[in-house]
């Protein structure tokens, strides 16, 4: 019979690299881990790990079971969860992925908001602009926005937002934009995230759709929406960037809006969670929960599975 706490250990040590940053991950000493890892591939009968001095990489069988182990883990930590909520509500961990700048404007109030609804579950909340693994880095949710790639994760809408292209008045006065064919020409700065930063559909204010395309390369590319803004703050060019990022500046006149008889697309808000048999119930009642804060309306008392 495998024994899970082996099975949290062996994930541990894949995730970390080593016996040694698993060990400090999980507060054991490297003699516990190294002893644990030896039952387990025992108890198996097969070798999961090759060791030398220098790396720890998995033999192909750890590359097969890897994944089984992660979803083994993911079962038993649902089924005891299931159990303990009839005795006290939402428990465990729910781990949560954003970018930095949505994140702290909306994840992290809601996050708060949550937790002091439910004392027993323990929130870890990981801003990165880079888009994690959820199912190798044991994400419950991501919250992504804009267009989503093809992906076997489920999505639950959130919300949707205005993007707007931005300048300071200094550059603006320098450089007056009143046409596309003059925002083409602009500064741009762009996310080096986005496979086509600087071509959109965009609707004028004759509600007609044309392309709209930046034919020479962006001045300035940045791995966040922060960085842009304070780019776009210093004068450097235009950024597209949320409503949300820069209506303050906006509203203060730190920052002009172009072309605004001009709509470019709108964005998504989405939660991405594993596409696993059985969702989580802390999953569903925090998705749940967050579409209704988003919404500015009472988080509902019946939470069905979101995304079908």
């Amino acid at each position: 019979m495998l024994n899970l706490q082996r099975l949290k250990i062996f994930a541990a040590v894949v995730e970390a690299g080593s016996f040694t940053a698993a060990a400090t991950a999980l507060g054991q000493t490297k003699a516990v881990i190294s002893f644990n890892i030896k039952q387990l591939e025992a108890d198996l009968g097969v070798s999961l790990l090759v060791r030398s001095t220098r790396r720890l990489s998995l033999t192909e069988t750890g590359e097969r079971f890897y994944p089984r182990c992660l979803r083994l883990l993911e079962e038993a930590e649902n089924l005891l969860e299931e159990v303990q909520q009839d005795h006290g509500g939402l428990s465990g961990t729910l781990r949560i992925t954003s970018t930095p700048e949505y994140g702290a404007q909306v994840v992290v109030p809601a996050l708060a908001a949550f937790s002091r609804l439910h004392p027993q579950l323990r929130i870890q909340h990981v801003s990165s602009s880079y888009h994690a693994d959820l199912i190798a880095e044991r994400f419950d949710v991501a919250i992504r926005l804009g267009q989503l790639a093809d992906s076997s994760l489920r999505a639950a809408p959130i919300d949707s937002f205005a993007i707007l292209p931005v300048a300071s008045p200094a550059w603006l006065a320098e450089r007056p934009t009143e046409n596309l064919a003059q925002l083409a020409q602009a500064d741009w700065l762009a996310h080096s995230r986005l496979s086509s930063p600087l071509s959109w559909q965009v609707m004028t204010p004759e509600r007609q759709a044309v392309l709209f395309k930046v034919e020479t390369p962006p001045a300035i590319v940045a791995d966040s929406a922060a960085a842009l803004l304070a780019f776009v703050r210093e004068g450097a060019g235009v950024a597209l960037l949320p409503e949300w990022l820069v209506g303050r500046d906006l509203a203060s006149g730190e920052l002009c809006s172009l072309l605004d008889g001009y709509i470019f697309p709108r964005q998504s808000i989405y939660a991405l969670y594993p596409n696993t048999r059985h969702v989580p119930e802390k999953v569903r009642v925090f998705i749940d929960f967050l579409r209704a804060r988003v919404a500015g309306v009472s988080p509902p008392n019946l939470m069905p599975s979101p995304g079908g």
